[in-house]
């Protein structure tokens, strides 16, 4: 019988994909950082090898794990997997994964028995079934289906690179992640930026880099060499050796900087010119770099990436909860904005299309003015925006060139080289922030 304390938990929704598929994705490597909200404390530090008797380990910091074990007791492919609570006593947890064949679609109910805070719960289900429907649906596009890579990936523990990597595997697709340090595992392999191996990229489809040092900060002498160095020939000599190494595709980050700081509201497309300024010049740079004869070469020209997990949002989200929020400048300089996982599904695109080569503005359809973003991230929290930060106040924290190449820039950009029939999960900034947010 259930305890008084404990309450249950379910949602059920229709996944337009065969119950199969849709169990074999949840066995995939990658599946629970899927699912896991943005918006939750902790990280996964184990993931369950086995859904019939696996342990997957969350790590909510401060020594304190979540570890929760598989039942094989209550295990039947592909209709049912269940996973309990292990740790944390008094805390109880008990998650049954539920799936139902419709027809060629499947019925996927999450059922959850816990005495955890109700409203965190029920949040964590809409989003979990959420993203699982649209990453099934975007395994499912016409340029991905019946493909299977071995896409080999620099930065895969950055921002982009932990929501890419658990996208691609789930997909069905080998990663191997290109670290500096030395392989832990088989999914390992050691990449010297300065001179990479002969055989680095054998037996690998396509390239997807994705590192740098981070472009936050103070725009000081040594922070612009930084932001440079680990750009520019590194890029180059990795190109170098996916040509040699015959590999077919290579994407690579770049960034909307190219345009230049201060575009008004210029409408920017991928066809624009250049502006000026540090970034413009370095990122103009970083996409020669790329270009190599041989491989299909993509250059991703990323917006204001939207995820509490990393970058701006990460940082804004503290002050806009507490009612401390506001627009920065005047607010009316234009933000190009793009949410997580539409930016995963670019690099997806990007890697599988052989229609789309060259450079790409991963932004969304719909930019908006930092007064109307400041004033949407608000209305998402439930708080006031009614504490706008002057132009000083980011001069201050990152120098009059940092604060106006990145937090003050103006820059229009739209997605153009997508083609109109591109699918967004979120075009709108209000729902992508809602997803994210767990709103």
């Amino acid at each position: 019988m259930t305890s008084p304390l404990v309450r249950v938990h379910s949602l059920t929704t229709r996944v337009e994909a065969p119950v199969e598929e849709v169990f074999e994705w949840h066995r995939r490597p990658g599946a629970i950082h899927r699912l896991m909200p943005p918006w939750m404390p902790g990280e996964v530090r184990v993931e369950a090898t086995d859904l019939a008797d696996g342990t997957a380990v969350l790590s909510l910091g401060r020594g304190v794990d979540w570890v929760a074990r598989h039942d094989p007791e209550a295990y039947e492919a592909p209709h049912l997997f269940t996973d309990r609570l292990a740790s944390l006593r008094p805390l109880s947890w008990t998650h049954r994964h539920e799936f139902a064949a419709s027809g060629d679609a499947t019925l996927v109910t999450d059922r959850i028995e816990t005495n955890v805070l109700g409203k965190m719960v029920d949040r964590m289900l809409g989003y979990r079934h959420a993203q699982l429907a649209a990453d099934l649906a975007a395994h499912h596009r016409t340029y991905a289906a019946g493909k299977a890579l071995t896409v080999a990936v620099t930065g895969s523990h950055g921002t982009v690179g932990r929501a890419l990597v658990p996208f691609l595997t789930t997909g069905g697709h080998r990663v191997l992640r290109l670290v500096r340090h030395a392989p832990t595992g088989a999914d390992e392999r050691r990449w010297d930026p300065a001179a990479p191996a002969p055989d680095l990229l054998d037996g690998v489809d396509a390239v997807v880099h994705l590192a740098g040092a981070s472009i936050a900060g103070r725009f000081t002498e040594a922070h612009k060499a930084a932001i440079r160095d680990s750009r520019i020939e590194p890029t180059r000599r990795l190109a170098v050796a996916a040509a040699r190494g015959g590999v077919r595709t290579f994407v690579s980050a770049s960034a909307i900087g190219i345009y230049g700081a201060d575009r008004g509201a210029e409408v920017l497309s991928e066809t624009s010119s250049r502006g000026g300024g540090f970034l413009a010049d370095v990122v103009d740079d970083w996409e020669a770099a790329s270009r190599v004869d041989g491989p299909r070469v993509v250059n991703v020209r990323t917006g204001i990436v939207q995820t509490p997990a990393g970058g701006a949002l990460r940082l804004q989200r503290p002050l806009f909860a507490a009612g401390l929020g506001g627009p920065l400048g005047s607010g009316e300089q234009w933000l190009s904005w793009i949410g997580i996982d539409d930016l995963v599904d670019i690099y997806h695109r990007a890697i599988l299309d052989p229609g789309l080569e060259g450079p790409v503005n991963a932004v969304a359809p719909e930019p908006v003015t930092g007064r109307v973003y400041a004033r949407t991230l608000a209305h998402v929290l439930r708080r006031p925006a009614l504490l706008p930060t002057p132009a000083f106040g980011p001069r201050l924290l990152l120098g009059k060139e940092g604060a106006d190449e990145m937090a003050l820039a103006s820059q229009r950009v739209e997605p153009a080289a997508l083609g109109a029939d591109h699918e967004f999960r979120h075009p709108s900034l209000e729902a992508a922030l809602r997803h994210v947010l767990g709103r």
